[in-house]
């Protein structure tokens, strides 16, 4: 347990170094969180106000509220996965010892935009498919297709950097991100999960931290006080969620440039990768 921690906070370390040289690559993941929100409320404000969310609407799921499920859910992932692109777009020509510009990073995703429009149709019928499912198993059932969902994201772990530093469409950009996790590192992803496991318990102790502010705030009966306080700690949330969002682009760059290029970027020691990703036991 000692060990996965002490590598995680490494990759961490390794990931924020590049972060810390280039602080813009926060821009990506920042636009994409707004953009997220942008067509989250163009959907559901409309539906909500059409009446879509009430007791009587819940109990009739038509094939037009399909459609319009399966809209939602393609434009998310176009979004969240047009400014990732971006991101390890950016992140790999910093890790190849460039200097990217924002503007790098946008025409590089631009340039694949058919592949990611594809990509982003193939994740919302995956995401569709599943949830469609849970929502008709039993407990033991959810809990199956949770781990089908999970066997999913570790397949698709390297598909972004595929996509933007190759010509591969979608389909065979997935096919390749299974290729490389396999011949690199064997299967098991799970136990060394790095970066999530760490964020993890930063935001846990960010969270009880926030709590124990909220508490004499709540005590001293000062409206302007919990607000306060309470507005700091989400902003602190927010401000992690991004900054995970971003060192996971730019960890996702390297372990691509590893497992493709053979090449080891600055700050990552070769050792520490590897180990991140044990083959599995025979």
């Amino acid at each position: 347990m000692f060990d996965k921690l002490s590598r995680s906070w490494a990759l961490i370390k390794a990931s924020a170094a590049v972060l810390r040289d280039d602080k813009k690559l926060l821009v990506y993941p920042t636009l994409s969180a707004l953009c997220t929100i942008l067509v989250a409320a163009s959907f559901f404000v409309p539906a909500l106000l059409a009446g879509a969310f009430t007791s009587r609407a819940a109990g009739h799921f038509t094939p037009g509220h399909a459609v319009l499920l399966f809209a939602f859910y393609f434009v998310q992932y176009f979004v969240i996965l047009f400014f990732n692109s971006a991101l390890v777009a950016a992140a790999l020509i910093r890790l190849r010892g460039g200097e990217p510009t924002l503007a790098d990073g946008f025409q590089a995703a631009a340039a694949r935009l058919p592949a990611i429009l594809g990509y982003a149709a193939i994740s919302a019928t995956v995401g569709m498919v599943l949830r469609s499912l849970q929502e008709r198993a039993g407990f033991l059932g959810r809990w199956i297709i949770g781990l089908i969902g999970l066997a999913w994201s570790l397949a698709t772990f390297l598909v972004v950097p595929v996509l933007v530093n190759s010509d591969l469409g979608p389909v065979d950009a997935v096919k390749r991100s299974v290729e490389l996790l396999k011949q690199t590192w064997g299967e098991n992803l799970i136990g060394n999960a790095g970066i999530g496991i760490a964020f993890g318990l930063i935001g846990f102790l960010v969270i009880a931290f926030g709590v124990l502010l909220v508490v004499p705030a709540i005590g001293s009966h000062s409206t302007a006080a919990i607000v306060a306080t309470l507005a700091l700690l989400v902003i602190a949330l927010i401000l992690l969620g991004l900054v995970q969002s971003a060192l996971q682009g730019i960890y996702a760059a390297a372990i691509y440039r590893y497992a493709e290029e053979g090449a080891t970027s600055p700050g990552f020691d070769r050792a520490l990768i590897t180990q991140a990703f044990q083959p599995k036991a025979e």
